[in-house]
């Protein structure tokens, strides 16, 4: 039974990964609005109905490994350990994500990665999304520390400022890979400059950066 399972789940997610593929390729040679859910579910031999059993909207298929991380930033705010400040949390958990070359911090350099990426920069209503997705991250982020006594402007503040730096750090780590370097060879430089980054920060937000 065990065995069974771990063979659908495996399947599921070999039909995941081939959508995507499928849709980025075919976006990324046509154009987003050219190509339709039918010739995303043609192309990878699949029928239209499976493609939406794994996916909302054609939109989704652009923002679907977006979406898992939306609330990455407050989760890691929640979770941290006892005596650990929230910047000195995003600080660690950014720099992790580094060092593993996580697309989600602007290190993934395979093909499906950096189409989605293309793909989102070159389509305004993608990137309108894309918009939404950061607003629904800081949402998500001042609520964590509205939770812990902060007054909401003040959370805000700081959510915008936690968020910034983050993103600043992202924008340069996939400026680097759509240049064409490779993830191994920028992660040095992007784990020093997340220090450097995080240490502004800190100066920035005071006392803030130190409370647990």
């Amino acid at each position: 039974m065990t065995e069974g399972m771990g063979l659908r789940e495996r399947k599921k997610r070999e039909t995941r990964r081939r959508l995507l593929e499928t849709a980025t390729r075919l976006f990324s040679e046509r154009g987003f609005d050219q190509v339709s859910v039918a010739e995303i579910a043609d192309a990878a031999d699949v029928s239209k109905m499976t493609v939406f059993n794994y996916f909302d909207s054609k939109e989704d298929l652009v923002f679907a490994p977006l979406e898992e991380h939306v609330g990455d930033a407050a989760r890691i705010v929640r979770e941290r350990a006892p005596g650990e400040s929230a910047v000195a949390a995003l600080r660690r958990q950014f720099v992790a994500a580094v060092e593993r070359h996580d697309p989600a911090v602007g290190m993934g350099d395979s093909p499906v990665a950096l189409g989605i990426v293309r793909l989102i920069l070159e389509t305004p209503a993608l990137l309108t999304r894309a918009h939404s997705y950061f607003v629904r991250t800081q949402d998500q982020l001042t609520e964590a520390l509205i939770e812990e006594g902060e007054e909401p402007v003040i959370a805000r503040i700081v959510a915008s400022q936690l968020l910034g730096t983050r993103n600043a750090l992202l924008t340069e780590n996939r400026r680097r890979l759509l240049a064409g370097e490779p993830a191994a060879a920028v992660v040095p430089d992007a784990v020093a400059l997340a220090h450097r980054g995080f240490d502004l920060l800190e100066k920035g937000l005071g006392d803030y950066a130190t409370r647990t």
